[in-house]
Formats: structure tokens, C-alpha cells, sequence
């Protein structure tokens, strides 16, 4: 296999979700239903923002209703529960997404649990946690990254994964617990190393799939990856690049692509690869909540 094969882009295979999703909204939209995103900003984060951009864009071209509340910094906790209580309560609101972080003075974890859960399309929500948890994924609302990686999985191993090692480096509630989740529901054997794991290269070393979400840039080497693993990388580290490239900075991944490329099965490139298929996500877990909310059978990815 050429190395040119073993780059399996995120892109292209958000591209298929996305073309799914709207043709579906416009099967919806013509029996009367159009799915409906809220998504709500505090403050003047210019990651957020742009973040937000995308996001509302990515919406309209769904063919979804796109809703944004931009709200001031000094916006209080009150204030933003409030905005979220008359979101839950609108019939045309179908997914309601808090962009994080926000200020200080918030308390997050308060607003993220006030979103309903039938609404909670980033799969925050204790709830949707908890379905995830014990199994349930069906019934859940995944988190957009796991659930994007977990699509890409799929697409190179098919959906049952009996049989194989999976190590997820990262243990954050945003990537690393639900992905194990998912994996585990594939009947992987599933491991969850971090910062305190013993060994991580021999533990990674085992295993037929790795999913990098630590955060920590071109941290997995070669030498760390078993001949033939297929590797998920979910970082994103902006870093300082060659000054005769021409760029500041460029972003790369938690794995070290150009190192890994010859040791591994498939690998997912940074950008291009995770990115793209968590904002698919986003808009597939909107269209899921439209067609739960009218009693419609759920749409699969």
C-alpha cells in the first residue's frame, strides 16, 4: 500500500454525512418540518467566534433554521439560563449548542446541564452521558469529535470490532470517555491511557487502533504504533513553523504523521481529517433531534 492510500480523509467522508443530511432536511422540509439549530456565544473569543461562523454557516447550507444569540461578556449566569430555558421551550429549536468557553463568572457545567436533553445536540448532558455510558448509543446524543472518529472507524474496520485492541490517550469527558464508550459498544477491548499511565509506548504498541486526543503535539512516534494500526488523531497544536516554509505557525496532530505514515494501516491527517467530520456531527445530531422531536424513526450514519 502507497502512503498516498493509507490517508483516510476526514473531509471526504463528511462530505458523504453532509450530502445525507441535506438531503433528508429536504424530504423534512416538505412534509413541514425544518430542523432548527440555536447556538448561543457570551463574550468576544475570536476561536469562538470563528467557531460559531462555521457552525451557523454549515447549518444554512443543511437547509436548517440557524439561530445565533450573541450575548455580552458581562452577560450573567441568570441571564443565560433564562435564554436557554425559552430555547428548550421553542417548538422550532430543535438543537441547542453553548459555545464554550465561557466567562469566568458562569458556571458551565450548570449551563451545559439546563440545555434538555432531547436538545443537547453536543451530547454534554448527563443524560446523554449516561445512555452513552451504559450502552444505550442509540438512544444517546454522542459528542460530536467521538462520534465523528467513531463514523471514521467504521468506514476502514466496518461496525464490529470484535477482536481488536483499541487505546484512546486521553481520558477528557469531551473526547476521550465517550470514545471508549463507543469503542466498547463495538466489542473492542478497549484501554484508556493519560498522563499517569505506566509505559505508554508498550501500551500503544498493542494496539490495532489508536485514537489521540491528548493534546500534545506529534507526541506519538513510530515506534509507538503496531505495523498495520489504523490511528484517529484528534489534535489539534498550533506550532511554530519553519521560518523558510514561509508560515508562523502551522497546526499539526498528537501523532507525528510524517514519522507514522510508513508503521501505519490508515491515519487520519491534521486538518483534514477529525475536524471536518465533528461539525457533520453537530448537523447530524441536529437532524436526529428534528426527526425524534416529530415522532420520526431516527437517522443513521
Amino acid at each position: 500500500m502507497d502512503n498516498f492510500s493509507k490517508v483516510l480523509s476526514g473531509k471526504a467522508v463528511a462530505d458523504t454525512v453532509l450530502e445525507y443530511v441535506k438531503s433528508t432536511t429536504d424530504r423534512l422540509v416538505r412534509q413541514g418540518i425544518k430542523p432548527g439549530l440555536a447556538v448561543v456565544i457570551v463574550g468576544e473569543d475570536p476561536a469562538s467566534q470563528v467557531y460559531v461562523r462555521s457552525k451557523g454557516k454549515k447549518a444554512e447550507e443543511c437547509g436548517f433554521l440557524s439561530i445565533k444569540h450573541e450575548l455580552a461578556e458581562q452577560t450573567s449566569e441568570s441571564q443565560l439560563l433564562s435564554l436557554i430555558a425559552s430555547l428548550n421551550e421553542d417548538s422550532t429549536v430543535h438543537g441547542i449548542l453553548v459555545q464554550l468557553p465561557l466567562p469566568k463568572h458562569i458556571n458551565a457545567d450548570k449551563v451545559v446541564q439546563s440545555i434538555s436533553p432531547d436538545k443537547d445536540v453536543d451530547g454534554f448532558h448527563y443524560v446523554n452521558v449516561g445512555k452513552l455510558g451504559t450502552g444505550a448509543v442509540a438512544q444517546a446524543f454522542v459528542p460530536c469529535t467521538p462520534a465523528g472518529s467513531m463514523v471514521l472507524i467504521e468506514k476502514v474496520l466496518g461496525p464490529d470490532l470484535s477482536g481488536l485492541d483499541a487505546v484512546v490517550i486521553g481520558r477528557s469527558n469531551i473526547v476521550g470517555k465517550p470514545m471508549a464508550n463507543l469503542l466498547l459498544a463495538a466489542n473492542a477491548t478497549v484501554t484508556i491511557a493519560h498522563s499517569k499511565t505506566k509505559n505508554l509506548r508498550s501500551v500503544c504498541r498493542r494496539a490495532d487502533i489508536i485514537v489521540a486526543a491528548v493534546g500534545r503535539p506529534r507526541m506519538v512516534k513510530s515506534d509507538w504504533i503496531k505495523p498495520g494500526a489504523l490511528i484517529i488523531d484528534v489534535g489539534i497544536n498550533r506550532i511554530v513553523s519553519d521560518p523558510d516554509v514561509g508560515s508562523k505557525s502551522r497546526l499539526v496532530g498528537d501523532v507525528d504523521f510524517d514519522d507514522a505514515l510508513n508503521t501505519v494501516g490508515t491515519i487520519t491527517p491534521v486538518p483534514g481529517g477529525v475536524g471536518p467530520m465533528t461539525i457533520a456531527m453537530l448537523m447530524a445530531n441536529t437532524l436526529k433531534a428534528a426527526c425524534l422531536a416529530n415522532g420520526l424513526p431516527q437517522p443513521a450514519f
